[in-house]
């Protein structure tokens, strides 16, 4: 099978038994123990496996298109750098803020444009799609990026398993809601509970990835957990966290930054370096993984040639 042009070389892509292997993970990205130290504690949540359970081990797909040559964001800086204002606005905060947050049990419903609504439980959406390893770049609105060894299921199988008619155009997600346990939710100034959009075609495209874990283990809750997407050719707000409910629709639906500011943030957000922010360029971005470097943006993020047609009209 020919790799795209934009794939890794073989020996770039980090194995899983690397990520399982922490110090072979550190001499394959050639760093030290102190670059990738978790004294924080911040991911040590997800690395506990319950008793009597398989391990949580994702394989990579080696089919898959991987990403542009940049070097893969160390644990430590993606678990510690996070945009989750049901927590805080400040990203250095938001791991240990959400620490505690219950994610067990956990239900998604599924209603709307369905030949029947249903609710499945994390553990029964984790058994019926199992993950895989895909390794993503991902692109902040706000300039920076990162590029992340998410695990998870093509989304796609799950809107099939959902099995909506033929007028559901449009998917609506719906975040928690639970000010008791995320204090940036007691902040009445944004309108709780996170919600977003994605066109049925856009949730049915190959990169659209249900992600359950990333680094290897299963998701940290500053990451989205148990359960959320990601959709790596649009900025990083497209991508919900933390689902509680998927609703198929006729219509395009409103969603949170939208309703905010408009004029900032549109319905598609798909990454343009051509097409500013109101208040800065996106030309460039600042890749947190790798000192901070100043590169270029791509256009739809370096996934151009899987997601192109889809803006074609």
């Amino acid at each position: 099978m020919s790799r795209p042009r934009h794939s890794l070389p073989e020996a770039r892509v980090t194995p899983e038994a690397l990520f399982l292997g922490r110090r072979k993970f550190l001499k394959g990205l050639g760093l030290g123990l102190g670059a990738y130290s978790l004294s924080s504690g911040l991911l040590r949540a997800a690395d506990a496996e319950a008793p009597g359970k398989p391990p949580y081990a994702p394989k990579p797909n080696p089919a898959f298109p991987a990403l542009a040559d940049r070097r893969l964001t160390p644990a430590n800086i993606a678990g510690s750098y996070n945009n989750f204002y049901e927590f805080t606005t400040d990203k250095s905060r938001v791991g240990r803020l959400a620490a505690g947050f219950p994610t067990n049990p956990w239900t998604i419903r599924v209603g709307g444009l369905v030949e029947k609504p249903f609710e499945i439980g994390i553990e029964d959406l984790m058994a019926k799609f199992p993950a895989e390893e895909r390794i993503y770049r991902m692109r902040c609105v706000e300039g920076w990026s990162m590029v992340v060894p998410w695990d998870g299921f093509p989304f796609a199988k799950f809107v099939d398993y959902c099995k909506p008619l033929s007028g559901a155009k449009h998917l609506r997600f719906l975040s928690f809601n639970d000010p008791a346990h995320a204090p940036g939710q007691r902040d009445n100034s944004f309108p709780w509970p996170y919600y977003e959009g994605l066109r049925i075609d856009e949730a049915r495209n190959d990169l659209t990835l249900g992600v359950t874990g990333v680094y290897g283990k299963p998701l940290p809750m500053q990451h989205g957990a148990p359960f959320r997407l990601v959709v790596p050719w649009k900025y990083g707000y497209k991508s919900p966290k933390s689902i509680v409910s998927i609703e198929f629709i006729a219509q395009q639906p409103p969603t949170f930054w939208n309703d905010l500011a408009p004029d900032e943030y549109s319905y598609l957000s798909n990454v343009d370096p051509r097409v500013p922010h109101p208040r800065w360029s996106q030309e460039t971005e600042r890749d947190i993984g790798n000192g901070d470097e100043r590169i270029p943006t791509l256009p739809y993020n370096g996934y151009a040639a899987q997601v192109a047609a889809l803006y074609k009209s």
